[in-house]
């Protein structure tokens, strides 16, 4: 009944719709670089370089929690036989592979001013070049593999497997001595960020998750379009 639901609401989204949500996406996104790039203050150490955080920071925490969903996702098709959930994940993987890229990218052009070198096997950029491969992993199983049900648990099996990597990519920098700084931000604690750069980046944050909404909708939709077509035949 819920994926009834839910693949009507989403099948039945019109373009307004998701011109709204893109228009919103486009304000957002540009209150955030402007406030980024020329209202906040650069950092007493690290100068203007500090202004990728606005890109890295929000790259990174998407690409982890997308990965996060979709370990969930397979857990649920695979042990729960909830096969629409992985839909779901598969609709979103690609924006959480970009992320992915994004982060390792605007990390390296981070890391060249401030330790120097444009890449270090630090555990964190490890971890994460790991997840990266996961990423590729798990969408080339639905590319490569033409049989869905197989496609569907093989792809499951490597979502699950990758999601053992996110506790390390979030604790790496306690649990070893790292490169990479101490988060900032966390759920269990006050941030340590001071509120000139705390607000800007929550601002790209928000744009950014706007950004991965609409490419999942898109995408999602015509996952159900195809499925259906397939049914069919």
């Amino acid at each position: 009944m819920i994926k009834n639901f839910f693949s009507f609401k989403i099948l039945s989204l019109n373009n307004k719709f998701l011109l709204n949500l893109t228009i919103l996406m486009i304000v957002i996104l540009s209150v955030g670089i402007i406030y980024a790039l020329f209202i906040s203050p650069p950092d007493f150490v690290q100068g203007q370089s500090v202004r990728i955080m606005y890109v890295h920071v929000p790259s990174s925490f998407i690409a982890l929690g997308i990965f996060g969903f979709i370990g969930l996702a397979s857990i649920c098709n695979l042990i729960f036989k909830i096969k629409f959930i992985s839909l779901m994940a598969k609709s979103l993987a690609l924006v959480g592979l970009i992320f992915n890229l994004i982060s390792i990218v605007t990390g390296s052009l981070w890391g060249k001013p401030t330790w120097g070198v444009w890449w270090a096997w630090d555990a964190r950029l490890t971890s994460m070049l790991i997840l990266l491969i996961f990423y590729i992993a798990y969408i080339l199983s639905w590319k490569l593999i033409k049989n869905y049900d197989l496609a569907n648990k093989i792809s499951s099996i490597i979502g699950i497997i990758g999601s053992f990597n996110l506790p390390i990519i979030k604790y790496s920098v306690d649990w070893w001595n790292t490169l990479h700084q101490p988060s900032s931000i966390t759920l269990t604690s006050a941030p340590t960020i001071h509120h000139s750069m705390l607000v800007p980046l929550i601002i790209m944050i928000v744009g950014l998750l706007l950004y991965s909404l609409i490419i999942f909708l898109m995408k999602y939709k015509t996952e159900l379009i195809k499925l259906k077509f397939s049914k069919k035949k």
